[in-house]
């Protein structure tokens, strides 16, 4: 479907097919950004790895970034951190001796936690400064999810001057600006890593760095973590197959082996089940074409800005039966993945502007998922109460208010 945001054509993908030939077929053609004003003023002028434009400066950075953080070695060498952190999470859930737990608070700060230990190996607090992280990363991922008239009619971008929108991107890149600034003064080692990457880095590209890995990074494992729990909360039956799965495998061991989750496939299916119904960046983030192309028999004129529905495309009742309905058993003997070569099921995206952190994130998934459901029995605050699955607009979909629960210790 094409469409024309006031000056801008915009071409919108809703099917996986159509996808495939953005992503795959014409993968080079497609791999810009467009320069947007959110862009530009949240995320350091478009230096940072998601928004940059393609080339040589983009590869070297996501080079950076992959080498340092994301590859196979490095999260497997993560793994402690990932277990301590979530030994703490256990820890805080026992105290709470079954009265409720605010589950959306705890996967928050764990995904941040472990984010901040892999890139500068302190634990993150919370707030610094006097700024409250979460409060801001909350704004900071809102705006810059949101629409700029702007970027499209040019004559009314003064309209963020009179309703607000403009003094609060000031505020929240302030306040970015100079939490990440501080932390990347107190460990200049990264720094020079980066520069060791022939990029010729200097304290800005370092924070650009840090800014994805706290944006991107933790915010994709918490909200696939607290919708994966939302839909097990609210699905009795699919959450009682999960525990009896978890602990038929791990047989009351006190901690949970890379091997153990291996074997776990109705955990696998959760995960992918919760990707499909609630992908973390609905629309990815939009391509531009860097040229003139043609797609299914139609002209694509140069610097067409393209959005990429996942959300519509995870839910195509041409080929998902049941689409609405969470469904982990779908995916039980069936080869769709989520690592970008199944266009019906692109949490990540896909091709050279896919996601770099899918196994960082997956570990994470799968390591918390199966703690939570081997150590403790669920059961929302309120039976027989429907629970609110209101999403919270933004980049990334989060819940709109925070998923409570009530944990019973499990003794085998």
């Amino acid at each position: 479907m094409l469409l024309h945001f006031g000056m801008k054509p915009v071409l919108i993908i809703s099917s996986a097919n159509a996808a495939c030939k953005i992503m795959k077929t014409h993968d080079m053609i497609f791999s810009d950004r467009p320069s947007l004003t959110m862009f530009r003023k949240l995320l350091y002028n478009c230096k940072d790895v998601a928004t940059a434009p393609y080339g040589d400066y983009w590869r070297r950075m996501r080079s950076i970034c992959v080498n340092q953080l994301l590859s196979y070695n490095r999260v497997q060498a993560f793994h402690n951190v990932r277990e301590e952190e979530i030994a703490h999470i256990i820890k805080q859930i026992e105290r709470s001796r079954t009265s409720v737990v605010n589950l959306s608070k705890m996967l928050s700060n764990f995904s941040t936690d472990v984010i901040c230990r892999a890139a500068f190996g302190m634990k993150f607090n919370g707030e610094r400064d006097g700024i409250d992280f979460k409060e801001l990363h909350e704004k900071h991922e809102e705006l810059v999810g949101s629409i700029n008239v702007g970027d499209f009619i040019p004559w009314l971008a003064w309209i963020n001057h009179v309703n607000g929108v403009e003094k609060n991107v000031k505020r929240v890149s302030r306040d970015m600006d100079r939490f990440l600034g501080r932390l990347v003064q107190e460990h200049m080692d990264m720094v020079d890593k980066i520069k060791g990457g022939n990029l010729g880095a200097d304290y800005e590209n370092t924070r650009d760095f840090v800014d994805d890995m706290f944006v991107a990074g933790s915010t994709t494992t918490f909200t696939t973590l607290e919708w994966a729990m939302s839909e097990l909360l609210r699905n009795p039956s699919i959450l009682e197959s999960l525990t009896k799965e978890v602990r038929g495998i791990t047989k009351a061991k006190p901690s949970i082996t890379e091997n153990d989750l291996q074997k776990m496939e109705y955990l696998k299916a959760v995960i992918k089940e919760t990707f499909r119904l609630h992908p973390p960046v609905p629309l990815l983030l939009p391509r531009v074409s860097s040229q003139e192309t043609q797609l299914h028999g139609y002209d694509i004129p140069a610097r067409t800005q393209v959005i990429i529905n996942a959300w519509a495309i995870h839910r195509d009742p041409t080929f998902w039966k049941e689409p609405e309905k969470f469904s982990p058993e779908r995916f039980l003997n069936s080869g769709i993945d989520y690592k970008g070569q199944n266009f019906n099921l692109i949490p990540f995206g896909s091709g050279r502007r896919g996601c770099p952190g899918i196994l960082f994130g997956i570990a994470n998934l799968e390591l918390v998922l199966a703690n939570l459901v081997q150590k403790f029995d669920w059961e929302l605050p309120e039976r027989g109460e429907l629970l609110d699955m209101v999403e919270h607009p933004g980049l990334s979909t989060h819940r709109n208010t925070h998923l409570l629960a009530i944990a019973t210790p499990y003794c085998s």
